[in-house]
């Protein structure tokens, strides 16, 4: 059987693109921001995880713009041999110290910032008890660890302490769980995961890629969010939401870290970030820490946001975070109204089967700490009105 078949016969995406309905690829001509040029239109941003605000402030493209003059546009190397840069060693020392840890490893994506943590730490004599509901590329780092993985129930405690329960007594536990759910908002119940790697004695690792700039007074995450930052073991993050940039990185003990250094694939097997990106991540950093009202302004424009579309009768998951998901519940009455909102001017995602169960299909938007509330209430007229002319749509 030729491999390509799979490729020749895949009709979904064809189908779609033939059908007037495609919603995805849109092309942006502008700056990431609250109001943005796509395809000659300009529409209202509330797809992007662009939380701060800070991916057109000027500090931080001068940033970019300064380090690119300096270093160059790559490092055409691993950090293990040719690639490491003075510049990385300072963010990683910062972002140690930012989150009240001892050691930082930062990696060229956050996707690959899973793959080398989890495909490091853990082994075939280690079991992952992962929620149901992570990232894929926590997924995808536990099958490249080849450990046993066991899925819980959506923060579902009970389910996770019977599996932990039940668990080979002779094996590594790791529980690994997003700090806030990328599709619907939602925070991982913190407090009782970590009793329960107390009680049972597992290691506890929060991927805090939609919740760093986000959770905690000061916008470090989900461990300050709920002072629980001593009991947290490994903590990772990316820095194309908050940061403003591109990349990822970790924090623990240093002795974890220096492992993760020395033995993860992923991470010595691939070319450092580039320059511009850890400037950018760094200048990005600065002014969280300069200016962390930008924490509060974000939660401020999500709850006005909320209580808009409540307002209006929508149905919405309920969430305290700056990510809100509607609920559209078939994947055309979605794919339609995601299309529908970007012709009237409102970018938004589809969120369809596998990423949420089937009939429960959502449209998922995120806020920034520069939306103004202007911005929100022309896009809340422009949603109920869409969502109103789709009403009673038949799949």
């Amino acid at each position: 059987m030729d491999v390509f078949k799979k490729c020749h016969t895949y009709e979904a995406a064809k189908k779609a693109r033939e059908g007037g309905y495609y919603p995805y690829f849109h092309e942006l001509t502008s700056k990431q921001d609250t109001i943005v040029m796509m395809e000659e239109k300009e529409v209202i941003m509330i797809g992007s995880n662009n939380y701060l605000g800070l991916t057109s402030h000027p500090e931080v493209i001068q940033a970019a713009v300064d380090a690119t003059n300096k270093y160059g546009t790559g490092v055409s190397g691993s950090r293990f041999l040719n690639g490491t840069l003075d510049l990385h060693k300072v963010l990683e020392a910062e972002l140690a110290a930012f989150l009240n840890k001892e050691d930082c490893i930062i990696f060229g994506t956050g996707f690959q910032s899973n793959l080398a943590i989890i495909s490091s730490l853990a082994g075939r004599n280690d079991i992952i008890f992962s929620d149901k509901e992570n990232h894929a590329s926590i997924y995808d780092g536990i099958r490249l660890s080849y450990a046993e993985m066991v899925r819980y129930q959506h923060s579902d405690m009970a389910d996770l302490e019977s599996k932990l329960a039940k668990a080979d007594k002779n094996k590594g536990y790791l529980i690994i769980t997003d700090g806030v759910f990328s599709m619907t908002g939602d925070i991982a119940n913190l407090p009782e995961i970590v009793a329960l790697a107390k009680k049972y004695g597992a290691r506890v690792m929060v991927d805090d890629a939609h919740a760093f700039g986000v959770l905690g007074p000061t916008g470090r995450g989900t461990a300050e969010h709920f002072g629980l930052e001593k009991e947290v073991d490994i903590i990772m993050g990316t820095f194309s939401k908050s940061l403003a940039s591109l990349g990822g990185y970790v924090v623990a003990e240093n002795d974890v870290v220096d492992y993760i250094r020395h033995t993860s694939r992923p991470y010595i097997f691939s070319a450092a970030i580039p320059p511009s990106n850890t400037a950018a991540a760094q200048a990005a950093l600065h002014i969280l820490k300069r200016e962390p009202e930008r924490v509060k302004a974000l939660h401020d424009i999500a709850d006005y946001m909320r209580e808009g579309l409540k307002a209006k009768g929508l149905k919405i998951r309920d969430s305290k975070t700056p990510i809100i998901a509607i609920f559209t519940y078939m994947p055309m009455r979605t794919i339609l109204a995601c299309n529908m909102l970007f012709e009237n001017g409102v970018y938004v995602n589809p969120v369809l089967p596998p990423a949420t169960p089937i009939g429960e299909c959502l449209i998922r938007t995120s806020y920034t700490a520069t939306h103004t509330k202007e911005q929100m209430n022309a896009a809340i007229e422009k949603i109920v009105a869409v969502l109103n002319e789709l009403e009673g749509l038949e799949e």
